[in-house]
């Protein structure tokens, strides 16, 4: 919280974990979440159990949720569009009304993405690229730098697969379909694999495996991989997704709705987060204990990556989907177990549980992959959700995603500067 944004003479009045769930509308589990997003601060109460906020703080946040989201202080502040596509609620998330872990369990990452974009199911159905798109994508992207990361890649990629696509400003259903599964092969194809044996055929899980890890690939850890496509396909109104509606609103084609994604998914509070999560775990195994590794984290004011979610107050069943998978794989056992080390020892002080990003860490770190392989992994997934919510954008009436500014700056008429 800034300091102008406290209450004067209020700063000193402490509330309880239950009092401060109460004004804010929401689950006293959920308080926890605002602490690890930095909205709010805790004190531990001296010799006994428990944290107390302060009151001013709680105060100032539950007006703004209320003042941000039309009235409603439960909602956690966000902008309400409508959608047929993902509900969340109370732990469990849904594709179209139907549990996206049990789809994701029992369907292919592309089966997935067919039933998110039209509400069928296509079993066995493959996405194929065509030859001038992957031709464009893997010039574009050879010309970038040796230290280019793999997000840079997946834009550059898009936006020489668009510049390939004379039908691009077709915004008919038919064709963004069409769009769709041809730019996610084509995303994946620019990719520069890292192992032998790489293909642009077959499931899209095993195209993406040899992008991201030179360990030959065994079934088990497909199955990880597919399985985490599939469950990130879409998460409601993430930043990036907001971000491809706008593009859309604007009637951007397909391309540059998805490159307005792009653009917002590096942030660390979102993509990136994986990474973050990654390193600190093998800081963790390199240690052999977390408590130093959080220590040095919560001494250099840094927030623990991979616990906690704004949407889930208590485990996010995307991340309780990858762990059950990931037990099955042996040589996973030292990054669960280090995974597992982290959530006990900051739960001593907030109690949170793994996200999907620590999920995606442990499958990232056992696997043989760069930091980075967890962006990448989610950004490939979520194209297919960028894509769905462009759909339903194009469907409703042009440039409504258009808020008005609410000015505070001095009042005119002002002098002119000297």
């Amino acid at each position: 919280m800034r300091d102008q944004e406290l209450v004067p003479g209020d700063t000193e009045r402490r509330l309880s974990t239950k009092e401060a769930a109460e004004l804010l509308g929401v689950k006293p589990e959920t308080v926890y979440a605002y602490v690890s997003r930095g909205q709010l601060s805790s004190r531990r109460v001296p010799g006994g159990r428990g944290s107390t906020f302060d009151a001013g703080e709680v105060e100032v946040l539950a007006r703004r949720n209320k003042r941000e989201s039309g009235g409603s202080s439960g909602s956690g502040g966000e902008l309400s569009v409508r959608t047929r596509l993902t509900l969340i609620d109370t732990d469990r998330y849904y594709f179209r009304g139907v549990d996206a872990v049990e789809l994701a369990a029992r369907h292919s990452y592309e089966e997935v993405a067919e039933w998110l974009w039209t509400g069928r199911l296509r079993p066995g159905i493959a996405f194929t690229a065509p030859r001038a798109s992957v031709t464009a994508a893997r010039r574009a992207v050879e010309a970038l730098p040796e230290h280019t990361t793999p997000t840079d890649r997946l834009r550059v990629a898009a936006i020489a697969a668009s510049a390939a696509d004379p039908l691009r400003f077709d915004l008919s259903e038919e064709a963004v379909l069409g769009t769709a599964r041809t730019l996610i092969p084509t995303l994946v194809a620019a990719l520069p694999p890292v192992g032998r044996g790489h293909r642009d055929a077959g499931p899209m899980a095993h195209r993406l495996w040899t992008r991201l890890s030179g360990t030959p690939a065994n079934e088990a850890s497909l199955r990880v991989l597919d399985t985490a496509l599939a469950l990130l396909v879409d998460h409601d109104l993430a930043a990036s997704t907001l971000a491809v509606r706008v593009a859309a609103s604007a009637r951007a084609h397909a391309y540059a709705a998805v490159s307005a994604g792009l653009g917002v998914i590096e942030g660390p509070l979102h993509g990136a987060a994986s990474g973050l999560a990654h390193r600190l775990l093998l800081d963790v195994l390199d240690q052999g204990s977390a408590a130093p590794v959080i220590a040095d984290e919560l001494r250099a004011g840094r927030r623990i990556p991979g616990l906690g979610h704004r949407l889930y107050p208590g485990e996010d069943p995307r991340a309780r989907a990858l762990f059950g998978l990931l037990e099955e794989i042996p040589h996973a056992a030292p990054a669960l177990a280090a995974a597992r080390d982290i959530v006990v020892t900051t739960a001593r002080h907030t109690p949170l549980h793994a996200n999907v990003d620590l999920a995606l860490a442990v499958f990232t770190a056992s696997s043989g992959m760069p930091s980075t392989a967890g962006e990448t992994i989610f950004t490939v997934a979520r194209t297919a959700g960028w894509i769905a919510h462009a759909l339903e954008e194009y469907g409703e009436r042009p440039l409504r995603m258009r808020p008005s500014g609410h000015y505070v700056g001095p009042r005119p008429p002002q002098p002119l500067p000297e």
